[in-house]
This record gives C-alpha cells, sequence and structure tokens, in this order.
C-alpha cells in the first residue's frame, strides 16, 4: 500500500474522522474545567490583610439597620426622576421643566 492509499483509508474511517476528535474534546474538557474551577477554591484560600480585614468588618451593613435608617422618612416629596435615554443629555433631563425638555428634544 502506498502512502496516499492509506492516508485515503484513514479519512474514510469515521472512527477516526469522528470518534478521536470528540474523546480528544472530552478527555481535554475535564482537564481544563479541572484547572479552572481549582482557581476558585484557591481563591477562598488566600488570606486578606489583617488591617483591610478589620475594616469591613467595622463596616458591616445589614438590611435590618439599613430600614431603620428609613423607617420613619414619609416618601409624600418623592419625584419619580426618569434616567436619559443614549441619546439625550443628562445634565438635560435632571430636575428640568419637561416643556422645556419637549422643545429640546424637537429641535434636536
Amino acid at each position: 500500500m502506498s502512502a496516499h492509499a492509506v492516508m485515503h483509508a484513514l479519512r474514510k474511517n469515521k472512527t477516526l474522522r469522528y470518534g478521536v476528535p470528540m474523546l480528544v474534546l472530552i478527555v481535554g474538557g475535564s482537564f481544563g474545567l479541572r484547572e479552572f474551577s481549582q482557581i476558585r477554591y484557591d481563591a477562598v484560600k488566600i488570606k486578606i490583610d489583617p488591617e483591610l480585614e478589620k475594616k469591613l468588618k467595622m463596616n458591616k451593613v445589614s438590611l435590618e439597620s439599613e430600614y431603620e435608617k428609613i423607617k420613619d422618612s414619609t416618601f409624600d416629596d418623592w419625584k419619580n426622576i426618569r434616567g436619559p435615554r443614549p441619546w439625550e443629555d443628562p445634565d438635560l433631563l435632571q430636575g428640568r421643566n419637561p416643556e422645556i425638555l419637549k422643545t429640546k428634544t424637537k429641535t434636536t
């Protein structure tokens, strides 16, 4: 058999054409996932600077503490302000008169 005949026979073999790449993908993916999942566990083991850790513990904010801050607030004077669209100027929208806004958006 010549080299050309062997290559033609290998190309026609469906196991070599589809099965081997699939096995390589599965085994390679397994090793890749193992490496990426190991990063997660390594990040947990990293120690934080003690000074930074104390600072984070002191600034503990809980849902209950935030509720206590706004419990007695009244929202009668609350105003819904819409955020700007990508083509609008954000400075123009915040606290402006709607008629001024309509004339500005129509002219641009």
